[in-house]
């Protein structure tokens, strides 16, 4: 990394050093497989000093990687903020922005967003995904992936996938957007917040709820559009929740998220948004549940080496339930409620059977599922 501070050009020409040092932190975090980067200043350094402390987002793990003095921190914050088109100045708001792979010699576009903290600003830098990966290349099971395939398959009906933040759900929407372009001859619209890939063959909508356009605005004025297939980021209130409801009922296929712990959850939170049992029970088709665990690195068996950066891990795999709407349980869930509406096999058996195979060990399934 390059250190401004000791750098011979700096006195002459210290911009382009914090040019050098940005386009050189984003490379080092995208050779390490780093999903983000995280900027912090986080005051007095071992000389007294302020510090900006640098992390990588690793399988899903923040690591400490390095840090930058108050002086170096500025102009890369700097400088940063100047590509984002961000106002430069401003450091006691959050501000939101994306900079053009291009424009730092990146493999990714980046998403950057500031936020004040009492110890200074901080920065986060997401890299955006090059292109949608494959069901197959997310490493399912070939049950669950079979499950996904047939929902796909179908005309109508909504598909809700559920899971805490960073367990792979706007991934796995992706793929199973490509999945149905691949197959071709249908109208796919989304409503994202961001978009971030953009997919050939696909109308994609970015909300803006400082302009009005929220979640629920979009997607009540694109089903106008006439789609077949409408994918929505995320199911956050009642209008948003109706509107998905009744366009799976009308013959559309519909697929979003909505943060729940388990599948019973997602149908709980689903009918407290949308109280119509008879309908909701209708129109939901299928429900998805996962978490992603770090796989053992394949080049040390798990001991840690050069390639997974001593971790022992690389890369990570989903384990998932679901839950499958059918007749029977449909007319239960109308009688009974959420309560009946259970996965076949829990996430731990999906798990074991990662264990089985030696693709992830007991600690992190403990780590990512509990004991």
């Amino acid at each position: 990394m390059v250190d401004l501070a000791n750098n011979s050009n700096a006195s002459d020409d210290f911009e382009s050093a914090a040019v050098k040092a940005v386009d050189e932190l984003v490379g080092r975090a995208e050779r390490a497989g780093a999903s983000d980067v995280h900027l912090q200043m986080c005051g007095s350094g071992e000389m007294g000093e302020a510090r900006a402390q640098v992390s990588f987002r690793l399988d899903g793990l923040m690591a400490p990687v390095d840090e930058f003095s108050a002086a170096v921190a500025g102009r890369v914050f700097g400088r940063i903020k100047y590509l984002a088109r961000l106002k430069t100045y401003q450091d006691s708001l959050p501000q939101d922005g994306r900079i053009a792979r291009e424009k730092i010699n990146a493999a990714h576009d980046v998403r950057v967003a500031t936020y004040p903290t009492v110890t200074g600003e901080k920065i986060v830098l997401r890299f955006f995904p090059e292109a949608a990966q494959s069901l197959d290349e997310l490493g399912y099971q070939s049950e669950p992936r079979a499950v996904l395939e047939t929902f796909l398959k179908s005309q109508s009906g909504l598909l809700l996938l559920t899971g805490p933040a960073g367990s792979g759900k706007t991934t796995t929407i992706y793929s199973c957007l490509r999945h149905l372009t691949q197959s071709g001859g249908r109208h796919i619209i989304t409503v994202e917040d961001p978009v971030e890939q953009v997919l050939p063959g696909i109308m994609q909508t970015e909300v803006n709820e400082a302009r009005g356009l929220t979640f629920a605005t979009a997607a009540r004025h694109l089903m106008r559009q006439d789609p077949q297939v409408l994918a929505i980021g995320e199911i956050r209130d009642e209008e948003t929740a109706r509107i998905a409801v009744r366009a799976a009922l009308t013959g559309h296929l519909v697929i979003s998220t909505l943060h729940a712990g388990s599948c019973s959850g997602v149908l709980e939170r689903l009918l407290a948004m949308c109280p119509d049992r008879y309908a909701v029970a209708a129109a939901l088709a299928l429900v998805f549940n996962q978490r992603l665990v770090r796989r053992l690195c394949a080049a040390c068996a798990g001991e840690g080496c050069g390639d997974c950066l001593e971790t022992g891990y690389k890369n990570r795999l989903p384990v998932s339930e679901w839950a499958r709407m059918d007749d029977a349980l449909r007319a239960q869930v109308r009688e009974h409620g959420a309560s009946v509406f259970q996965p076949a096999e829990p996430l731990a058996e999906s798990g074991k059977v990662l264990l089985k195979e030696n693709l992830t060990n007991a600690a992190e399934l403990e780590r990512v599922l509990g004991s």
